[in-house]
């Protein structure tokens, strides 16, 4: 008999969910990146509610940001 040395189920979903983790976050911390970017060019550009909507997007995505970083701290310290 062969003994199983690795569970291929388990070791395939923990790839696929930290590919998917790594992806998620890596766009969302780079919409934040582009809406601060977007706000500053707006702002010179005397478009103060085009800006505000950018800085807005910015702040969203970077909320997000924290807040799948702390998710993933929670579930891997549980």
């Amino acid at each position: 008999m062969i003994a199983t040395l690795v569970e291929g189920k388990a070791l395939a979903e923990t790839v696929a969910a930290s590919v998917v983790a790594g992806v998620g976050v890596t766009v969302v911390f780079s919409v934040a990146i582009w809406g601060v970017a977007r706000f500053a060019d707006l702002s010179r550009a005397e478009r103060p509610l085009a800006a505000a909507g950018a800085l807005g997007l910015g702040a969203l995505a970077l909320a997000a940001t924290v807040a799948s970083v702390v998710l993933g701290i929670i579930v891997m310290t549980s």
